[in-house]
């Protein structure tokens, strides 16, 4: 084996580090999604409850994406997913489960990236091109 530098050494010992990090955020991901569908599918909990405990494993989700631990389209996958039985089942309305699971519409809500004030900011933009230019400013 050739030999390392204590760059790649260290960056390996990091590694390491960070796929232990990354597999124990999995695994919460994992284990709260699946208590969700067993809240949905089945079992005696309240309303409420089911609700909650949907709303967590969403939020989970959320966090892992964020961090990039999981990819930010199977994060929305997985939540999509997770709407959809909760809808099915009746523990929210259908819009409800959209804005409670994305946190957007579909149609000319704030972007995932920007949130309100992009949305803002967009809003603000016409305003300024309107606005007749005075000769000499800058």
């Amino acid at each position: 084996m050739a030999k390392r530098t204590a760059s790649a050494k260290k960056q390996a010992r990091a590694s390491v580090r960070r796929t232990l990090r990354n597999r124990a955020v999995r695994s919460e991901v994992k284990t709260k999604i699946v208590k969700a569908r067993r809240s949905l599918t089945g079992g005696p909990v309240a309303e409420s409850d089911r609700y909650a405990i949907a709303l967590e494993a969403i939020r989970a989700l959320d966090r892992a994406a964020s961090k990039g631990i999981l990819h930010r389209n199977n994060a929305g996958r997985r939540k999509a997913r997770l709407a959809r039985q909760l809808v099915k089942l009746g523990g929210v309305p259908a819009s409800g489960a959209a804005a409670a699971s994305s946190g957007k519409s579909k149609k000319g809500g704030p972007s995932a990236k920007g949130g309100p004030a992009v949305a803002a900011g967009k809003a603000k933009a016409p305003d300024k091109k309107t606005a007749p230019k005075k000769p000499g400013s800058k």
